[in-house]
């Protein structure tokens, strides 16, 4: 045998040999399992979006998410599709309504219409949230029904309070709508079940 083919047959013997115990030290990886390739799990893989792609999706999500961790969910009464209405509703208002703002002393006045489905929308949402910004120390707030919708006028406690006022005007419908700390517990509590009295819906 040549010089350069014992060389050639030391260096194949010594892969075989070696390469092994290497391959023994790095197995591959097992793949991921289902529920983390399809985002159902905060572990999601590395590298993967982290965002549901669509607001009311995710709103729906974080929910089953606090179900499923509460072993006390009575399963029996749930309804999420309730709830799904109910972001619907958020929708049409947020971004299908029409406003028409006018001050008045110590607040502001809000014509709140919309298309039917919107107005429907409108007449679900913003009475009972007028509701809750009544309960707040600082304002008052009343709705009445106009064609198209409702009137909505929110006015400080204090009219001489400049800057009441002028906090009031500037949040106007939209600012005034997300106020308070109740929605994530109402969107609990409607799939839930477990509705507070004087919501409709």
């Amino acid at each position: 045998m040549s010089r350069t083919a014992t060389i050639a047959l030391g260096l194949a013997v010594g892969i075989v040999l070696v390469a092994p115990p290497l391959l023994a030290q790095h197995p591959p990886a097992p793949p991921a399992p289902a529920h983390q390739m399809h985002g159902h799990h905060p572990a999601a893989a590395e590298g993967a979006p982290a965002l549901p792609g669509q607001d009311a999706f995710g709103a729906i999500a974080e929910v089953v998410r606090l179900l499923e961790a509460d072993p006390g969910t009575d399963w029996s009464r749930v309804d999420l599709e309730r709830l799904r209405q109910h972001l619907i509703d958020m929708n049409e208002v947020v971004l299908r309504s029409d406003v028409k703002a006018s001050a008045v002393p110590g607040g502001v006045v809000m014509d709140i219409t919309g298309a039917p489905r919107t107005e429907r929308a409108i007449r679900a949402m913003v009475a009972p949230h007028a509701i809750e910004l009544d309960r707040m120390p600082d304002w008052t707030a009343r709705t009445q029904p106009i064609p198209g919708g409702l009137r909505l006028t929110v006015t400080a406690r204090r009219p001489e309070d400049a800057r009441a006022v002028a906090r009031i005007r500037g949040l106007g419908a939209v600012g005034l709508l997300v106020q308070g700390g109740h929605h994530g517990p109402h969107h609990l509590a409607m799939a839930k079940g477990e509705m507070r009295p004087g919501h409709r819906h």
